[in-house]
């Protein structure tokens, strides 16, 4: 319920984008394919699906994120490019704890939620971070963008103004130190 509230909560922030013109594409082909490309990659090194390595630091969440996430980070290769990834596990539903959630995280994996420093070029205005928004079994959150319905990858929302707020690059803007991301203890390579 409370990813479908949050993936409601994007999409009208898209909707109210696009209708002012301001729609950056998201979800392209390219985007889906690199997508399903990062996807994988972060299987094999146990990051997400099945097999994901349980790891730390838990703690409590907020929106748009799950009400416990476990944020894991490290650089990986995609398509003959390797770049930094930090991979958020957002677990929410009715009792989520942390405990909880230990015990059992599939039941209450709700999201996984990632950010991809792709090559020099990408996106040079925001460091070059892919975005994109999985449900647990890999498969994009979409979003209906300016009549069209849009998978939840690539540079998502590159609001300029706090009218366009609610995106992923809108609010990372904001994290201390200047490289998109909240977690102190995660160090940006050089």
């Amino acid at each position: 319920m409370r990813a479908t509230l949050l993936a409601l909560l994007m999409l009208a922030h898209i909707a109210r984008t696009a209708a002012a013109g301001g729609v950056t594409p998201v979800g392209t082909p390219d985007d889906i394919a690199y997508a399903q490309r990062l996807w994988s990659t972060m299987e094999r090194e146990r990051l997400v699906g099945p097999d994901a390595t349980p790891d730390d630091p838990f703690f409590a969440g907020a929106e748009p994120h799950g009400m416990v996430i476990e944020v894991l980070a490290r650089s990986v290769a995609v398509h003959g490019h390797r770049g930094f990834v930090v991979v958020k596990r957002n677990y929410a539903g009715p009792g989520v704890s942390e405990a909880r959630v230990r015990a059992d995280r599939t039941r209450f994996l709700t999201a996984v939620t990632v950010m991809f420093r792709r090559e020099a070029g990408y996106d040079p205005d925001n460091l070059d971070w892919f975005w994109v928004k999985y449900r647990p079994d890999g498969t994009l959150f979409e979003a209906e963008i300016a009549g069209q319905t849009r998978a939840l990858a690539g540079r998502l929302v590159k609001g300029e103004t706090p009218q366009d707020n609610g995106g992923c690059l809108w609010c990372h803007r904001s994290a201390g130190g200047g490289d998109y991301i909240f977690y102190p203890w995660i160090e940006l390579p050089e």
